[in-house]
């Protein structure tokens, strides 16, 4: 049975490259470097996210990886002629792979619904069993395979998007979770001032016994672990919280956490400033503790880090995803300056406080002191996560975007990608068409 059209991703989807060449080529030797070591700790945490997607996305991957790096696209292509599968079909595969890496998961990151491969699972099975992949390595492509198989073409009612309980899949919780139980957490969290952005949430309950949960911190340290000089030194172990066990852990994801802090610390040997310096050894113990504190000190040095010729912010970041709102997805990014288009956005932030007073709402919406934003046009070089915005506005710490400041960083490669994709398939009618 063919999936249904909202499902799939069309065979006609394009597929852009954002070219940073030129960019990048601009670069010393220390600014590539310091590029080349924030894309590997961007890339690491950026695996991160497979976790938070779906529970198959990180078998998905590692399918998809072995599959595409064992055979050349066009070498896999005659593999598939071989096995029955028509060139549409094998297209499909293609299509869904890019989508599948693009999105960092099973789940389109606008919109968290699922999709799925738009050819037959046997179709789909065969080319595998067929493929170098394969061959190298039988028993665990065969079991990758089993694991993913069903839930990868599933569309049962609760796993077509992104949702709590009944209403979706989320591996943010634990499947038993409801609702009420990220409320009873997220009060949990207030009433010890723990940030809920690096947590996951896990539930147990054998038969008639109370709930018991776990709060899990994502770091690279692990239980227990924490020194007298963390913030979380007290945070850490089993608490009573309105009759429930509550039990606060880290460690989360700490292998690809443990990489990223290694790439950071490498970075810093090639940062431009002490800001860039104080601001990676924050990420880098925000990281090894799971403080989010510390993540809050590094972006105020990123805030303060005015006009770097390499940009980049890694953490996590954007909480979309968390059908309660409160847990944030990993990004990271880095890109480097545009100079001409960031030169014209700097005029725009000189007029920003005259035109805001234009703006059709009254001043009692807008903050007591205009905080001139920092606003550059940059060509990405490196995007880790679930797809890549055309810009962003960060951070997303209400106290510092109150106190210190933030950053519109326009991405002024995806955004020339965007426009001439958007012509080519236009939905919208142009001026002057008749209806």
């Amino acid at each position: 049975m063919a999936a249904q059209s909202q499902y799939i991703l069309p065979n006609d989807l394009p597929v852009a490259l954002l070219d940073c060449e030129e960019a990048f080529s601009l670069l010393s030797t220390e600014e590539k470097l310091y590029t080349h070591f924030l894309s590997r700790a961007s890339f690491y945490g950026g695996l991160i996210v497979l976790f938070q997607t779906s529970p198959e996305s990180p078998a998905i991957y590692i399918l998809l990886n072995r599959l595409f790096r064992a055979q050349e696209p066009s070498v896999l292509h005659g593999v598939a002629q071989s096995q029955g599968l028509s060139d549409e079909e094998y297209q499909a595969l293609l299509v869904y792979t890019a989508g599948f890496f693009a999105n960092m998961g099973n789940y389109k990151s606008f919109g968290d619904t699922k999709f799925v491969p738009n050819l037959p699972k046997e179709k789909l099975e065969k080319l595998l069993r067929a493929s170098e992949a394969f061959t190298k390595d039988p028993k665990g492509m065969e079991t990758l395979w089993k694991m993913v198989e069903d839930r990868m073409y599933s569309l049962e009612p609760q796993e077509r998007q992104l949702g709590l309980g009944d209403h979706g899949i989320s591996t943010y919780f634990s499947a038993n979770c409801t609702l009420e139980d990220a409320e009873l957490i997220q009060k949990f969290l207030d009433s010890k001032s723990i940030s809920a952005y690096n947590t996951r949430l896990f539930k147990t309950q054998d038969k008639g016994s109370r709930a018991k949960y776990e709060v899990r911190l994502a770091s690279v340290s692990k239980e227990g672990s924490a020194d007298g000089s963390s913030d979380l030194s007290n945070l850490l172990g089993q608490f009573e919280f309105e009759g429930h066990e509550i039990q606060v852990t880290r460690g989360d994801y700490y292998p690809l956490l443990l990489r990223v802090r290694e790439n950071l610390e490498k970075a810093k040997v090639y940062a431009s400033n002490e800001n860039q310096r104080k601001m990676l050894e924050e990420y880098g113990r925000s990281f090894q503790e799971g403080s989010i504190q510390a993540h809050k000190e590094g972006s105020k040095h990123w805030v303060e880090d005015k006009g770097p010729i390499v940009e980049s912010y890694i953490g996590f970041i954007e909480s979309y995803r968390d059908p309660f709102g409160s847990r944030g997805e990993f990004e990271g990014f880095v890109a480097v300056v545009n100079k001409s288009v960031s030169a014209r956005f700097a005029q725009l932030v000189s007029a920003a406080e005259k035109l805001i007073a234009s703006l059709p709402w009254p001043s009692s919406y807008e903050k007591d002191s205009f905080l001139r934003p920092d606003f550059t046009s940059l060509d990405v070089v490196t995007f880790s996560g679930s797809g890549i915005p055309a810009g962003i506005n960060i951070p997303n710490y209400d106290d510092i975007r109150q106190s210190v400041g933030f950053k519109n960083v326009s991405l002024g490669n995806v955004l020339s990608v965007s426009s001439a994709t958007e012509r080519e398939k236009l939905t919208f009618l142009c001026e002057g068409d008749k209806v």
